[in-house]
């Protein structure tokens, strides 16, 4: 009996061993022999996308769908660049998967190393991808892939997650190797983490919880980085053990009940005012598993919760050195070790939030999601944003969304609405176009080709619209929405603030034109529909809920239609600019109105400015 085992059925063996069983590829000479052995072996099904990106992209919300880490095959060359987008998508966003990718004859990465190119399309990949991957290298020897692999994958997982690159030339793939020379990774080889110790934690926490109990007004902002850590099941218990007032990250909103008493939205510069004035008037305000993005917290740290002492809890300590003098408690920890360790802590007496919950509650009813104001119908075209409120009330019980940017990701994330058992999922770290497409695919295979709903966008459609194959191939339930606004809406407003409306590349008069999507979704063999007014979205939405495969609606919307709330810039009668504090968004309040909201009163900007 022979002892030789070929080194691409080693790879395939190592992803049957991670009980890994689907991933993401398109074929090519550099990565044929992985293909061939994952085939022959039958137990992981490779998912055929069209582009390397979408591959890298759907490996994404395969992990955030289902938990399993999985892999994106990749072969040499263009093959490789092309994931790329992909990769650093990953990466932003601390999403664990492993690239495998191909590469030519070794025999070239020695003879051809000075030279900018290896044999017919080789280049040092893992050297390119380095900055953008927790771990990256070529495998020259046989004995060292599987330990590569294994390696890879642990650190994939270890502290923040984010995704590993292993290239493997093709020679070293076809190669045999015995079985006894196999080397071995051990989970002991792992590098230790440098996280606060359990006494540092410890004491952390009985600060916070002493702070918590001297507090008049305090708010928790949940980041997604409970979920990475496998705590979003403590978040209720959280919440309602200290009735705190809490706010998610957009990457976080899936993760408890958007209709629980205590979640009072998401604030940001795209924020909703109720969020956005719970968090600027909060006197202390604790931050777990978030990075603080500039998109949440405004441009100004210092005029982030002016009034408040600001404890943030991470597992990454840069995250924490950002901003460290805005910081009184600093915390580098698992999100699920601080919640259990607060969690523990007793609690005596009687909620002395009673008062601040009822002021929360008074900004959300005072502010809706939606309101006729801020968000009307123009010439015809229904708004985004009560089309999304009126979807929510569509949604299925275990509903699951991807979005990709614009449109779908502002308005759906400022107003869609979550409970237990439905998830979204989005780029918030890239914010690359082109997401949404393979980011349905990824979640649908990890469902078993489960139904998903993708919100898309004219724009974003095209960058990845080779990907409508692959759902119609896999006969994938997905329902694609697409938001037509002709063109790049997002830019056409940055344009007209800065360039005074002149454009250039963003609709069909500056250069950019999209297709007619029924007639492709013909093309593609799938069914369409379109939706202009409210009366076709009372017939539609039912029957494109009622369809058991892929299909697509169109949605047609103002080619100028206005993404608000949202923090911007103010130009005053002077010509000066004002950036405001995060609670002033655009359309301006009244500063009166602003004031009545503001327990510290107006920010010096805001009573500069002009409304």
């Amino acid at each position: 009996m022979s002892n030789l085992i070929k080194v691409s059925d080693l790879i395939a063996d190592f992803l049957a061993e991670k009980e890994i069983k689907h991933v993401f590829g398109i074929i090519g000479a550099g990565n044929a022999h992985i293909f061939d052995s994952i085939h022959k072996k039958g137990y992981t099904e490779i998912i055929c996308v069209h582009h390397e990106q979408a591959a890298c992209m759907a490996m994404q919300t395969y992990y955030r769908t289902s938990g399993k880490v999985t892999a994106a095959l990749l072969t040499t060359g263009a093959g490789s660049t092309n994931g790329v987008t992909g990769v650093v998508s990953a990466w932003a966003d601390s999403i664990p998967g492993i690239i495998i990718s191909g590469n030519e004859h070794s025999k070239y990465v020695d003879i051809h190393k000075n030279l900018r190119m290896w044999g017919v399309q080789g280049y040092d990949s893992p050297a390119m991808v380095e900055k953008v991957t927790k771990y990256s290298k070529q495998v020259l020897e046989t004995e060292n892939v599987k330990y590569e692999l294994d390696k890879a994958y642990s650190i994939a997982t270890h502290g923040r997650p984010g995704p590993c690159w292993i290239d493997v030339p093709m020679n070293i793939q076809s190669a045999n190797i015995e079985l006894s020379e196999i080397n071995d990774f051990k989970q002991s080889e792992l590098a230790e983490l440098h996280l606060d110790t359990p006494e540092q934690l410890e004491a952390s926490v009985e600060k916070l919880t002493s702070a918590l109990k001297n507090a008049k007004r305090p708010v928790f902002w949940l980041g997604h980085g409970i979920k990475l850590a496998g705590a979003d099941h403590l978040i209720q218990r959280l919440i309602e053990k200290y009735q705190v007032p809490s706010l998610v990250t957009w990457a976080g909103i899936d993760m408890i009940d958007s209709y629980h008493p205590l979640v009072y939205g998401r604030a940001g510069t795209y924020g909703q005012r109720c969020g956005n004035f719970v968090v600027q008037n909060c006197d202390l305000l604790i931050c777990i598993g978030t990075r603080m993005a500039i998109s949440q917290i405004g441009y100004e740290i210092n005029e982030l919760a002016r009034e408040a002492d600001i404890a943030v809890v991470d597992i990454d300590k840069y995250e924490l050195e950002k901003y460290t003098d805005r910081y009184k408690y600093s915390i580098n920890a698992d999100a699920k070790d601080f919640i259990t360790e607060l969690l523990a802590q007793p609690l005596e007496g009687e909620s002395k939030n009673v008062e601040w919950v009822a002021q929360c509650d008074a900004y959300r009813v005072n502010y809706p999601w939606v309101n006729e104001n801020d968000h009307p119908d123009q010439d015809g075209f229904i708004n985004s944003y009560p089309f999304m409120e009126k979807l929510n009330k569509h949604f299925k019980p275990d509903q699951h969304v991807t979005t990709d940017m614009g449109t779908a990701l502002l308005s759906g994330h400022q107003v869609l609405k979550f409970t237990k058992g439905q998830r979204l999922m989005t780029s918030t770290g890239l914010g690359e176009m082109g997401y949404g497409l393979p980011a349905a695919i990824g979640v649908s295979i990890a469902r078993n080709k489960g139904e998903v709903i993708c919100l898309n966008c004219d724009g974003g459609m095209m960058m990845n619209l080779q990907e409508l194959q692959t759902m119609v191939h896999y006969k994938l339930p997905i329902k694609l929405f697409i938001f037509n606004n002709d063109g790049y809406l997002m830019i056409k407003h940055t344009q007209n603030a800065l360039f005074n409306g002149r454009r250039a590349g963003v609709d069909s008069k500056s250069g950019v034109t999209c297709p007619d999507f029924s007639a492709l979704a013909n093309a593609f063999g799938i069914p369409a529909f379109q939706i202009k007014t409210w009366e076709d979205f009372d017939r539609v939405i039912p029957q494109v809920q009622e369809l058991e495969g892929p299909v697509i609606c169109e949605v047609f919307m103002h080619p100028n239609q206005l993404f608000v709330p949202k923090l911007s810039l103010s130009i005053q009668k002077d010509g000066t600019l004002i950036s405001p504090p995060l609670e002033d968004l655009s359309p301006l309040l009244s500063r009166a109105e602003l004031k009545a909201n503001m327990v510290a009163g107006l920010h010096a900007k805001s009573a500069m400015m002009d409304n």
